[in-house]
């Protein structure tokens, strides 16, 4: 397979997970603290779509590791950790720390390295 065409569908892959996590974040409506909670939370219908979005994160990943090195295709997937970040900033208006910030950018510089490397 294509090495960018791995880039890309990995790129979607963490994209979609980190869609995922910002559903299970938004609609969390109490803190799951016993059981009974848990299955409350199972039962919402975003936390539902957010399983939904993992499950097609985890077969999009699969088909990428299927045409490229695990070395390559799961530090690539890291880029979940930039979008997650991004995205609780932008829809969740959570405040970042400039060390988190660094911290995003060091993955970021990862990420890239990474993907330059593999191409």
């Amino acid at each position: 397979m294509n090495i960018y065409l791995v880039i890309f569908i990995t790129l979607v892959a963490a994209f979609i997970a980190s869609l995922s996590q910002l559903a299970y974040k938004r609609n969390l409506v109490t803190k799951i603290s016993s059981i009974r909670h848990l299955i409350e939370a199972l039962r919402n219908k975003y936390i539902i779509a957010g399983l939904l979005g993992q499950l097609t994160s985890l077969l999009i990943y699969l088909y990428a590791l299927s045409g490229a090195a695990l070395s390559v295709v799961y530090p690539l997937f890291a880029s979940s950790f930039i979008f997650t970040t991004l995205l609780s900033a932008l829809l969740l208006k959570e405040k970042f720390p400039m060390r988190r910030v660094a911290g995003v950018l060091l993955v970021f510089a990862g990420v890239v390295i990474i993907a330059m490397s593999a191409a």
